[in-house]
């Protein structure tokens, strides 16, 4: 019986005959099992049935909403490898102003997805994108310098939500040292404190515009300027 031969030659010896007689199942033997582990790459076939999320984008610059869907897919399913990876996304609105350059950029994004790897990087891409004729405030306080900048907001909130980005958030320091600077804030200013429900979109009105997380929540006690948003601080 012949043998191919499908690897490097590293040594040999010269055998008996019932070495020979025993040698192809000791190939078949020897051989590592088959990675069976699914990578997304672009080749990978669409599923019939794909599972996401629509995120609402209510901007000041037009009466109408964009809903901005991402679809996912399920790698490895049922298997101590499983993931769940964007794959594919969708932006519908009444408002045809944008319908060009929109199709375009979730064309785009969704070849990206696609190919697989680090696709984080679209967040901070998107997120830099600045409008010539200024941003705006989104509600919380947070500064938008563009749509497309609010596209790329909703797309790192989608990631997060499946696992793709991870939320550090404040470590305990950080939110003792916010605590402390709110409740110093609003003891100074004579002003009611906020419900629990909304302290993390409403914040004091003058707040400043924090240059870390882009939130219009930093406060200035003591001359020194904080934010009850992200914890950064002048100060140190």
């Amino acid at each position: 019986m012949t043998v191919r031969i499908e690897r490097k030659i590293v040594g040999y010896k010269v055998g008996s005959n019932e070495e020979a007689a025993a040698a192809p199942d000791e190939v078949v033997a020897s051989e590592e099992p088959e990675d069976n582990v699914v990578q997304l790459h672009e080749k990978l076939q669409r599923p019939e049935m794909l599972i996401g999320s629509t995120y609402k984008v209510k901007t000041p610059l037009s009466e109408h909403a964009l809903y901005v869907t991402i679809n996912d897919i399920i790698l490895n399913h049922g298997t101590h490898n499983e993931l769940r990876r964007p794959f594919e996304i969708f932006i519908n609105s009444k408002n045809m102003d944008h319908f060009q350059w929109i199709v375009a950029l979730t064309r785009i994004i969704s070849a990206v997805f696609r190919k697989g790897g680090d696709v984080t990087f679209l967040v901070e891409e998107l997120r830099s994108v600045f409008d010539p004729r200024g941003g705006y405030f989104k509600k919380g306080g947070k500064y938008m310098p563009s749509l497309v900048a609010e596209i790329g907001d909703a797309i790192e909130c989608h990631m997060r939500m499946i696992g793709l980005l991870k939320d550090d958030g404040l470590d305990d320091n950080q939110k003792k040292l916010v605590a402390e600077k709110r409740a110093q804030f609003e003891a100074a200013s004579g002003t009611a404190s906020v419900p629990e429900a909304d302290a993390a979109s409403d914040f004091p009105e003058g707040s400043q515009l924090c240059v870390k997380c882009h939130t219009k929540a930093a406060i200035k006690m003591d001359g020194c300027l904080t934010c009850l948003n992200c914890g950064e601080s002048k100060c140190g």
